[in-house]
């Protein structure tokens, strides 16, 4: 094996090339890689090396030589220290040119497309404020308690006053928790020994402006009135007891303190009851964007049966059924396909029905019985389809599909397996969920003769 031409804690300076969607400049020194955390392309840097392996070093950023025309001034505190953001020094433009890249060199380099038919990605006009829901993990800080997020890959917090992403809303209701707590002596929960009381508040705000408010503890809840008080601007106040040593957010057990249990949401024309644990996506604005494009590329027919595999609360299903003869969404978790059954009822839609039951197993069982399946959608999680569920894509009758993806590689991974199989990719569509963060979603549609 071949010794890397750099060293730890070795200083060099490097030429951008590329930047990856975790914000990572891209260097090479013989050929070999050096990944820099905040450098653009087409910079100088200078840089010193903090970790070399036998195919990669990662740089830390000591001095950009000649900065990119791209570069802005963060406009955020702790930008640096929080890393939740990964594109706050880059203009918005240069942000959407990196991921709208990165969609389609992993449809190349991974998906073996030759020819990717990409569309211009979908950003927003107001890049941020963006996220309606906040989770504040509270505890210890180089400021004291505190409310903040965790810097990634680690459980060390860094105290959060406000956050551009974050709806102002969402960050007045946990800054007015933040008050309460220290008026009332509230200690922040310790991970490492299981003791102190206060864990996280988790906020969400709605398009008509209703918000709801969790705030969750380890044991008793005390100072409940003082609370109620301190967030009498809220429309849901509710309390969650946690008590397991885990770093899921919720107990099973919720109480409302005040206001309403639940609150009411419009998306893309259709109504949706938001509980505490409901999951709905975090920017109404490029969901609508998202979904509609889903739909668009797809085109279901009145005729057509569809299958919307990985459903979730069922939005993309309903959405669907308004155009389709029939829906028949797949969902493991069984409170999102009470909510889906929920939601359906809500909007008077009668011609979506709903499984509760892996997608690896549903889907097959469905192609197995002889249901027909004109098309389908899929919108699976970050690690992509399950084999099985792409064996059974392949064996149905579906002409085409719609794969909705947060993964541009575990979407082109997909996309290899499915055109091998018959499908032909007729377009992508990346939209830029989250803004300044290192992800972006992407809408496949693939047909068959």
């Amino acid at each position: 094996m071949n010794r890397p031409p750099i060293e730890k804690n070795e200083e060099l300076e490097l030429t951008i090339h590329s930047v990856t969607l975790e914000g990572a400049g891209v260097g090479r020194v013989d050929g070999f890689a050096v990944f820099v955390p905040g450098a653009l392309a087409g910079e100088r840097v200078r840089v010193h090396i903090i970790k070399v392996t036998a195919s990669y070093a990662i740089g830390k950023l000591l001095d950009v030589m000649a900065p990119s025309p791209h570069r802005v001034e963060p406009n955020c505190t702790v930008y640096a220290r929080c890393g939740g953001c990964a594109f706050g020094h880059v203009s918005y433009e240069e942000e959407l040119r990196i991921k709208e890249q990165q969609v389609a060199e992993a449809m190349t380099r991974l998906g073996g497309l030759q020819n990717v038919p990409l569309r211009p990605i979908l950003g927003m006009d107001a890049p941020d404020r963006y996220r309606n829901k906040g989770a504040f993990p509270y505890g210890m800080t180089d400021r004291g308690p505190a409310f903040g997020f965790y810097v990634p890959r680690s459980h060390r917090l860094v105290a959060v006053d406000d956050c551009l992403i974050e709806q102002k809303q969402v960050c007045d209701a946990v800054n007015a928790v933040k008050i309460w707590a220290e008026r009332y002596a509230i200690q922040p929960y310790d991970e490492g020994t299981g003791k102190g009381c206060l864990r996280h508040a988790v906020a969400r705000v709605t398009t008509a402006g209703e918000l709801m408010i969790v705030v969750v503890t380890r044991g008793e809840l005390s100072h409940k009135k003082e609370l109620v008080d301190a967030l009498s601007f809220a429309e849901s106040v509710c309390w969650n007891q946690n008590d397991r040593n885990t770093n899921v957010i919720f107990g099973d057990s919720f109480t409302l303190l005040s206001g309403k249990p639940t609150l009411r949401e419009t998306l893309c024309g259709l109504d949706f009851e938001v509980s505490p644990r409901s999951f709905l996506q975090v920017n109404p604005v490029q969901t609508q964007k998202l979904y509609g494009a889903a739909l668009e590329l797809l085109s279901p027919q009145p005729t057509e049966t569809v299958a919307d595999v990985y459903c979730g609360i069922g939005t993309i299903s309903l959405l669907l059924a308004r155009k389709a003869g029939k829906v028949i969404g797949i969902e493991v978790v069984p409170e999102a396909v009470e909510n889906a059954r929920e939601n359906a009822a809500r909007n008077g839609i009668r011609n979506a029905s709903f499984l509760c039951a892996p997608a690896e197993d549903a889907l097959p069982r469905l192609v197995a019985d002889g249901q027909t399946i004109d098309c389908l959608t899929v919108d699976p999680p970050r690690k992509g389809c399950d084999s099985q569920v792409i064996d059974a894509i392949l064996a149905s009758g579906a002409q085409r599909m719609v794969y909705v993806s947060c993964n541009p590689a575990t979407l082109a991974r997909d996309v290899k397996l499915l055109t091998a199989g018959g499908f032909t990719v007729q377009a992508v569509q990346p939209v830029d969920m989250f803004p300044r963060c290192g992800h972006v979603e992407s809408v496949c549609l693939l047909t068959r003769p």
